[in-house]
């Protein structure tokens, strides 16, 4: 069985680079589509702007976007920046994996072993990566991919070394760091949830990965993150502004609730009541409202790929300050 010795670095980078652009273009199409209840896979690319189908050479991750400088061929349409930077992401994650995880395995270890290390983190750089940009434009954090995520952590645990008691007990953790305090005890406390359930799994997710530590690391790291980033925003521009998508489903909900009557309107007002999303932001720096799910999904990337050198350490030293 060939070792990774047997594969010069860079012929690795030539092979998983490109892999990795291409898997950044295809979460511009799950991004898209995933909220929206569409199917990922059909139909194939297609101009957000007028529906044609987008030809392959004009779907070359990055670079068809600066040819064609940031309009569709086919309308004319500006094309989000978000396309060539989740592209960029793609390729840096497959960078960062292979620089970090991948390089740091001995070099006995067998070609298989270091494409799987490969693959199983790509994937959760990926999965991070769908969450973080749909959180952003839609303050939600779809099941499929936090649950689908946990699944994952909890099914490569063995694999990459993890205890699977470990994993399991992180996931629960994970979940209960945030559901405990920030739902259920907000929810009896003030009548609704202060946080959603999306950013409970995330964590979930997070602990399935990496145990308790990483569930922790997660939150506290992504509460810190999430802190500074908010005070930076206000001090700049003045004001945290909702997503847009998020404005125009609490106006569309609002709308059905005005023309509803009887149960359906009931049903309506406990749906908008149970969610925070729903509610009109209050005034005030420390009321705004802004997707934790980014930070947490930053934060849990973060303790995977700088744990092994770094971030290790730091969690003992925060644990065990005598040492």
């Amino acid at each position: 069985m060939p070792s990774l010795a047997d594969f010069p670095q860079t012929f690795l980078f030539a092979f998983l680079v490109p892999f990795g652009l291409a898997w950044g273009s295809f979460l511009n199409v799950l991004i898209h589509r995933l909220p929206r209840g569409e199917s990922v896979v059909r139909p194939a690319s297609r101009c957000p702007g007028c529906g044609k189908s987008i030809r392959p050479y004009d779907n070359v991750p990055i670079l068809s976007y600066l040819i064609l400088r940031g309009r569709a061929r086919c309308c004319g349409a500006p094309i989000s920046p978000r396309y060539p930077l989740v592209e960029l992401l793609g390729g840096l994650l497959a960078v960062a994996v292979l620089e970090l995880l991948v390089f740091e395995l001995p070099l006995s270890t067998s070609i298989a072993r270091a494409l799987g290390i490969f693959l199983v983190y790509f994937t959760l750089g990926l999965t991070l990566i769908a969450l973080c940009f749909i959180d952003l434009e839609y303050m939600i954090l779809p099941d499929s991919l936090t649950l689908g995520g946990a699944a994952i952590g909890l099914v490569t645990a063995h694999f990459r070394g993890v205890d699977f008691q470990t994993s399991l007990l992180g996931a629960a953790l994970g979940f209960a760091i945030i559901f405990l305090p920030f739902d259920l005890g907000h929810r009896l406390l003030r009548g609704y949830p202060g946080m959603g359930l999306g950013d409970a799994k995330l964590t979930l997710l997070a602990g399935a990965w990496f145990g308790w530590r990483g569930a922790v690391f997660a939150l506290f790291g992504g509460a810190v993150q999430a802190t500074l980033t908010t005070l930076i925003v206000y001090a700049v521009r003045g004001r945290i502004e909702e997503p847009d998508a998020v404005v125009r489903e609490r106006e569309a909900l609002l709308k059905q609730i005005a023309q509803a009557e009887g149960d359906e309107r009931v049903a309506l007002e406990r749906e908008r009541d149970l969610d925070p999303v729903m509610q009109a932001p209050e005034s005030g720096l420390g009321k705004m409202r802004i997707p934790f799910g980014p930070f947490l999904a930053l934060a849990t990337l973060e303790y995977a790929l700088f744990e092994p050198a770094l971030l290790g350490s730091v969690f003992e030293a925060l644990l065990n300050p005598s040492l």
